[in-house]
């Protein structure tokens, strides 16, 4: 367990998990505080685990038969090992699904959270992608 603030709806929200999705969301929770130390946890849509910092950074969201993490980036922030599994047209958030046995890629997951704060903290990525179509012209 990491060295952060545990939010005690999160704790709840994990801890009702079965014994692998618990694991699994323990190691994301743990990842993504490392990627950022300034994320803070809360909870929204009454039940759901988001991580912020200036806006929604992620999201947990357990599944029947895996685990969701919703990355707030606006499609915007590069995935060069191909970690992102569904979501990669979406205009707010993207998906990384873990099933069973499923390892986590810790360090390109961190090098995308890590863009994800930058860029909340520069505006959010709608500003920036805003910015970008502005300078690339129209499409």
């Amino acid at each position: 367990m990491g060295n952060y603030a545990r939010h005690p709806g999160v704790d709840s929200y994990i801890n009702a998990l079965p014994g692998w999705q618990q694991a699994v969301c323990e190691e994301l929770r743990d990842v993504i505080h490392e990627a950022e130390p300034d994320i803070v946890e809360t909870i929204k849509r009454r039940v759901q685990p988001y991580f912020v910092l200036d806006g929604n950074v992620c999201a947990l969201l357990a599944a029947k038969n895996h685990i969701n993490l919703f990355l707030y980036d606006g499609a915007i922030v590069p995935d060069p090992a191909g970690i992102i599994t569904a979501g990669h047209d979406n205009k707010t958030s993207r998906m990384i699904s873990f099933y069973v046995d499923d390892e986590v890629p810790t360090a390109p997951l961190i090098d995308m959270l890590r863009l994800i704060a930058a860029n909340n903290r520069a505006g959010g990525w709608r500003k920036i992608k805003a910015a970008l179509q502005e300078t690339s012209g129209p499409a």
